[in-house]
């Protein structure tokens, strides 16, 4: 009786509030009833659907609109948000045509993404009524069933049957290169639409020579101008946000963050056109844009589409010109996805084999000057005004100095009038120097271990020399004939100053402190501190790890960095940029190979040995069951080509896996004794990398030891322990750099601490982890740093890469100055 009472009620107040005709008050108490009937409108409230679509068309829109502004808010409950979505598709169907807007469809979009089976239905039964009607279904309307229908063909066969009778739309609006894409094709007329059709074949991985005719054809047709202004137009817009915006269920991926299956064709048509369209550095920078957009990676799915990458390399493997050759070279620095990089790969050997050359020297030639004329240093008269490009450290600067000799950081009114193309090259040319400078740098990181050396001739060509390369090159420490020298700003000399000249065919490489006497390598250090040089990576303050008795103890394995929780995720991505080979592991019955780099010019393969930790404890597992923390373990070497080491995703022990093998391979791992002490050195030092930033003992806010305070002891004895090589190096570095600080009488550098001095109390900052404690009591403080905000800036630092040096020093200048903290969080701390 109590229910029929309430559903009678129900009713009458529905009715009352159409009687009233304040449709915002009528949504509010439909939700409320829907609410508490559970989203069912059964018994007398069946009634209710039909009021509502007895109301006036005026009446109906408004209250539609009233339900999708309460849905969009996205305050209420998921219940509560079905109940919305359910009462906005009884209002909202069969309106008339002039409801089927972008803004409309882009809602109807965000209700079917959330509650799917229901709404498969309305579509059908809106797009229905329309048809019946007479009226043509608008673009993004036919895209919106496009997408429904890649999700869903099982469920919504009438669905199927709707879309056959439906004119194919070229593209899917709602992206904004396809928009540009849709809007040029209408200007083009006919011969833009048959583009955008032909784009649309492109299924295959590579372009075939059918395809590349038609494609000539419709160049010719359009005209190559036409159509390289156009198809740079779609390129560019590639990595902007929709235009029309997706609901993305919490929890699920980001739809948004993904290119529109349904386009994803015609975008790699568009790459291989680029490829037979004239040569363009815009267009070049444009393709490699495309291949770092289409590898980005989205949470729960990985790189966003790596067959849209291939399709950039491919069109640059196509291209012509030393700017295609240069933006490879770039992204096989950049790229750590691996069929991206092995397809980088068969580029860019393919270049040598015809030119004769290998393919380390094309890769530095291909280096670009990008308007450079000294090294560092270019300059281009505008009128009255000259443009200066000038390379300082890693970065370019881009100034505009008047006749008078006053410089600008932005062009004056007239050079933007007069010069707009300049204009726009020139700044290109400044951000296209910095991404190569990054290029250039890891590059000759990576020289240590593939034992690459030059002729003296050929290196002052291509690296010292170079107006480009030679801005890196200038800031190392180099063996020239076996000596070691640098460059001092006027001439190549030994750390004692006296110049060094050698042959055209002296051998030159990477000096590496790794065997070098200690005072050798302290007087370089001293030298680049003096003279303030900040070198592209760690070279004279590189960690050298040599063998340690505990290792020529056990023989054929390091323990060194066994031991440690590191968050999977971020060792991953930190290994595959060091190259190495890292897998995923998944909470599954499986077994895994280690974390492994090969070292071909040494014939030998490294590993480190980790495992998942964990289960099914809130935490542990990511939504797509992923481990979100690994153990770590040993770190072996074997011969390149033995079998591969393998273990349960879980744990346990690893074993060799025969499945691999081949007669006449051998499955021993080799002794730490034959292991070349510069292979030793930089195989560890990558390790103590990664346990150095994805261990959990260098988040603050892990002082509880994260999910039921299992790894507590471990952060503790991470946070505030021993220091690594790295952390020792940061100590030694410190040890100078503090007495130059404005707070020095405040500072000093203790053991693994640096002890700061304020006046609420004294603090010690552990310069492993940056952890606080407060003396006398070791009381923690939790200072957490904000994601990208900025960090102190210690002056000239003699080398770039250490983040951790600038988050120590912001710490010690916040708190030798305690009275003046304001943060609420650590005021209460204090």
């Amino acid at each position: 009786m109590a229910t029929t009472t309430q559903e009678h009620d129900a009713v009458r107040r529905v009715e009352t509030r159409i009687a009233d005709g304040d449709m915002s008050a009528l949504a509010r108490d439909l939700v409320r009833i829907g609410t508490l009937a559970g989203n069912r409108w059964d018994g007398e409230r069946a009634r209710i659907p039909q009021l509502i679509g007895d109301l006036a068309t005026d009446r109906r829109k408004r209250l539609a609109d009233a339900l999708v502004r309460r849905y969009q808010d996205g305050t209420d409950t998921e219940d509560v948000r079905g109940v919305v979505m359910t009462l906005a598709g009884i209002a909202g169907r069969g309106l008339p045509e002039g409801q089927l807007s972008v803004e409309r469809l882009r809602r109807i979009d965000e209700l079917r993404t959330a509650y799917s089976l229901h709404t498969y239905a309305e579509l059908v039964s809106l797009a229905r009524g329309e048809l019946d009607a007479g009226r043509s279904l608008p673009g993004p309307f036919i895209a919106l069933l496009r997408r429904t229908m890649t999700d869903t063909y099982a469920h919504s066969p009438e669905l199927a049957v709707l879309l056959k009778g439906i004119e194919d739309p070229l593209l899917n609006p709602g992206e904004a290169w396809a928009d540009k894409a849709l809007a040029d094709a209408e200007r083009l007329g006919d011969a833009g639409r048959r583009l955008l059709k032909h784009l649309r074949t492109a299924t295959s991985a590579r372009p075939t020579a059918k395809w590349q005719q038609a494609a000539a054809a419709l160049i010719d047709e359009i005209g190559p101008g036409e159509l390289q202004r156009a198809v740079l137009g779609w390129l560019e817009l590639t990595g902007a946000p929709r235009t029309l915006t997706l609901y993305t269920r919490p929890g699920w991926p980001d739809h948004n963050a993904l290119f529109d299956p349904c386009n994803t064709d015609a975008l790699r048509g568009a790459a291989w056109l680029a490829a037979q369209l004239p040569a363009s550095p815009d267009i070049t920078r444009a393709l490699g844009a495309l291949v770092e957009t289409a590898l980005r990676k989205v949470p729960g799915i990985g790189p966003r589409a790596p067959k849209i990458a291939g399709a950039g390399v491919t069109a640059l493997s196509a291209a012509t010109g030393e700017a295609a050759l240069a933006e490879l070279a770039r992204l096989s620095v950049k790229v750590t996805y691996k069929g991206t990089l092995k397809q980088l790969g068969t580029a860019l050997d393919a270049r040598p084999e015809a030119m004769g050359l290998r393919r380390e020297d094309i890769e530095e030639l291909a280096v670009p000057a990008y308007g450079l004329t000294d090294v560092g240093r270019g300059e281009q008269p505008l009128g009255d005004t000259t443009a200066v490009l000038v390379v300082h450290g890693g970065k370019a600067a881009l100034t505009w100095r008047m006749a008078a000799g006053k410089e600008l950081k932005s062009p004056p009114a007239a050079v933007r009038r007069g010069f707009p193309g300049e204009v726009k090259r020139l700044r290109a040319a400044a951000k296209d120097i910095d991404k190569m400078l990054t290029a250039c740098s890891e590059r000759l990181d990576r020289q240590f271990l593939a034992r690459r050396s030059w002729t003296y001739q050929a290196w002052r060509e291509r690296l010292l020399d170079h107006p480009l390369a030679g801005t890196v090159a200038r800031r190392l420490v180099w063996l020239v004939g076996g000596t070691p020298a640098a460059f001092d700003g006027t001439d190549l000399r030994t750390v004692d100053g006296d110049p060094v000249c050698a042959a055209s065919t002296a051998p030159v490489e990477l000096w590496h402190p790794v065997g070098r006497p200690t005072a050798e390598v302290a007087a370089w250090r001293e030298w680049l501190e003096t003279k303030q040089v900040t070198q592209p990576f760690k070279q004279a303050h590189r960690e050298v790890y040599p063998l340690t008795d505990a290792e020529r103890a056990t023989g054929t394995y390091s323990n060194r960095f066994a031991g440690h929780v590191l968050r999977q995720h971020q060792f991953n991505a930190l290994a595959a940029v060091r190259g190495w080979t890292a897998r995923l592991r998944l909470c599954v019955d499986d077994s895994y190979p280690p974390a492994c780099r090969e070292l071909p010019e040494w014939g030998l393969r490294a590993e480190y040995w980790v495992e998942g930790i964990g289960g099914r404890e809130d935490g542990d597992l990511t939504g797509a069951g992923a481990y979100t923390r690994i153990s770590t373990d040993q770190v072996r070497f074997h011969r390149l080509g033995a079998p591969v080491n393998r273990a349960h995703a879980g744990g346990g022990e690893y074993r060799s896996d025969r499945r691999g093998s081949h007669r006449g391979e051998v499955d021993e791992p080799v002794p730490l004794t034959e292991i070349p002490d510069l292979v030793l050195s930089e195989v560890l030092r990558d390790v103590d990398l990664f346990v150095g930033v994805a261990s959990i003992g260098n988040d603050p806010s892990w002082q509880d030891g994260g999910p039921g305070g299992r790894h507590r002891d471990y952060w503790t004895s991470y946070g505030f322990g021993e220091l690594s090589e790295t952390a020792a190096t940061r100590r030694d570095l410190l040890a100078r750099l503090v007495p130059r600080l404005a707070i020095a009488d405040r500072c000093t550098v203790d053991g693994r601490f640096l002890r700061v001095r304020g006046d609420r109390h004294e603090y010690r900052v552990h310069l492993g982890s940056g952890n606080v404690l407060i003396d006398p009591h070791e009381r923690y403080l939790c200072i957490v740093p904000q994601a990208g905000a900025a960090t102190a800036e210690p002056g000239c630092l003699p080398f770039e890469g250490d983040r951790m040096i600038s988050v120590i020093l912001s710490k010690a200048m916040l708190l030798a100055r305690d009275t003046e903290i304001t943060d609420p969080t650590i005021l209460s701390q204090l």
